[in-house]
């Protein structure tokens, strides 16, 4: 292997540091140890939605020198498998020469990723980043987004702190056996899976419940422990079959790249054992109640890790530096909400005197608003709780979103409204109503075509606006009125698919 590194593509294009070329040996030491047969090479797509490529140990062996290469085809996919974009077009549909045809992409470990699939015996995994085969970063890569805001943070020499609070459903398989109706086709999904609530709910925070529960979690909590993740609780929450995970703060390139193997281990280890786990934001049926994302974050030195939104005193809860990181999050949440809020069936969790927000608003320990700040006076694990995203967005997408709207607010100087004391009674913007909405928002967003380039966000709206095409025809097709409830077409995108 070190005779090849010289030339080969990852030292060609200066793709890894020296802890990503000390730990290729370590991962190969660990795969004889483990008795590691396969590794899966993971990415992450736009949809949120794990990609994988499995390889021998042999072949493991030249990816650490010259990546792996695959093919853009599912980069021109929606979440349903519909093609959105003529791939065999001059420009690949997108006016990028680049993606003329369907072009081979190169994937390259991010070996600090490299953990054992401990529900797959003998498996391993790496999550991946995309290039050109010119070495240049591949244009619609999430992780690619992340670590571009990321760079902005440490060159004023801040690091971003990330807690993961994730609400999802879990839901007893009912047969052991896919039916025809199952089966999905060509952008179109077929039937969700029969199956009931795993605990009858609307108990909040019973222990009794939480016991029908418990063989499952146990076996998460034990899966989530081995893959370092950091896990602090699992509750019941208030729906049938609803369950609460909450992690440790880490760093926001990690908290990302966990949330991404969180969800996919999840929905994994449930299935082995005849589980369901489901995170779709307002699933159809008896007892199900909606999910949401909090996003918790803060800003740390990155010399001593003191955490600047700490206030050293007076009456604020946030210092100076975290008003202007919050007014910053409240003046571009319009225009961003479609990263935090990707698909249709989200907007329904936007109501009044809910758990969740319907406007932009924002006050100190208050469940109501958008924006709920944490801590206080000499507190070190003061933050700011982001209550509008929900478990299927991309986590890459939806902290890059959050971290570069709290920057333009710090850069701008900006200073928040007052605190929003009744929040559903507040003059404050009201959050748009449909995933329509938020990608009209989104088109006339100059802040986030200059955060994350106008390819990306050009590419971002035709993906997400084919699957509100895809959910219209729905409606005008079968005659449902959307105001109705959860419609058909939402189950069967969103239920078993995230």
């Amino acid at each position: 292997m070190h005779s090849e590194q010289g030339t080969g593509f990852i030292v060609r294009h200066g793709l890894w540091d020296t802890h990503q070329h000390d730990l290729a040996a370590v991962s190969l030491k660990r795969i004889q140890a483990e008795q590691i047969s396969l590794i899966r090479l993971i990415w992450c797509d736009t949809h949120g939605i794990t990609r994988a490529k499995t390889v021998t140990v042999e072949a493991f062996e030249s990816v650490l020198v010259n990546g792996y290469s695959i093919g853009a085809g599912s980069w021109s996919l929606d979440a349903s498998g519909g093609r959105v974009f003529e791939t065999f077009t001059a420009g690949g549909g997108m006016g990028l020469a680049e993606m003329t045809g369907s072009p081979n992409l190169v994937l390259v470990p991010d070996l600090t990723s490299f953990r054992l699939a401990s529900w797959a015996p003998g498996v391993a995994m790496v999550v991946c980043d995309d290039y050109f085969r010119d070495g240049r970063p591949f244009y619609f890569s999430p992780r690619h987004i992340l670590r571009k805001t990321l760079d902005v943070l440490a060159e004023r020499g801040l690091t971003a702190l990330i807690g993961l609070e994730v609400e999802w459903t879990l839901m007893r398989l009912s047969q052991d056996t896919m039916t025809a109706d199952e089966v999905n086709g060509p952008g179109r999904r077929g039937a969700p899976p029969h199956c009931v609530p795993a605990e009858p709910g609307f108990s909040y925070d019973s222990e009794t419940n939480m016991d029908r529960v418990q063989p499952i979690l146990s076996i998460l909590a034990k899966h989530y422990s081995d893959l370092g993740l950091g896990m602090r609780s699992l509750d019941n929450e208030l729906g049938a079959g609803q369950i609460e995970c909450t992690f440790m703060p880490k760093s926001a390139w990690e908290a990302a790249t966990d949330y991404l193997i969180f969800r996919s281990a999840t929905r994994q280890i449930c299935h082995r054992h005849g589980y369901l786990a489901s995170f779709m934001t307002f699933p159809d049926g008896v007892g199900l109640f909606p999910s949401g994302w909090h996003l918790h974050l803060s800003l740390t030195e990155t010399t001593t890790g003191k955490n600047l939104f700490m206030p050293e005193g007076g009456t604020h809860s946030l210092s100076s530096l975290g008003l202007n990181f919050l007014a910053g999050q409240l003046r571009h949440a319009e225009e961003g909400i479609a990263f935090a809020t990707p698909s249709v069936n989200g907007y329904r969790r936007f109501r009044m005197n809910s758990l969740a927000p319907d406007r932009v608003s924002w006050n100190v320990q208050h469940r109501g608003v958008m924006l709920r700040v944490l801590g206080g006076v000499q507190d070190p694990a003061s933050r700011i709780e982001n209550r509008v995203g929900e478990p299927c967005a991309n986590p890459y997408l939806f902290i890059a979103a959050q971290i570069a709207a709290g920057l333009d607010g710090i850069e701008q100087n900006l200073a928040p409204w007052e605190p929003d004391d009744n929040p559903y009674q507040s003059d404050r913007p009201m959050l748009p109503k449909s995933l329509r909405d938020a990608l009209d928002g989104l088109e006339k967003s100059s802040f986030y075509r200059t955060a994350f380039g106008d390819i990306y966000i050009a590419y971002f709206l035709r993906m997400k606006r084919a699957e509100v095409i895809r959910y219209e025809a729905s409606l005008k097709e079968s005659g449902i009125d959307p105001k109705s409830g959860v419609t058909p077409w939402e189950m069967r995108e969103y239920f078993d698919a995230f």
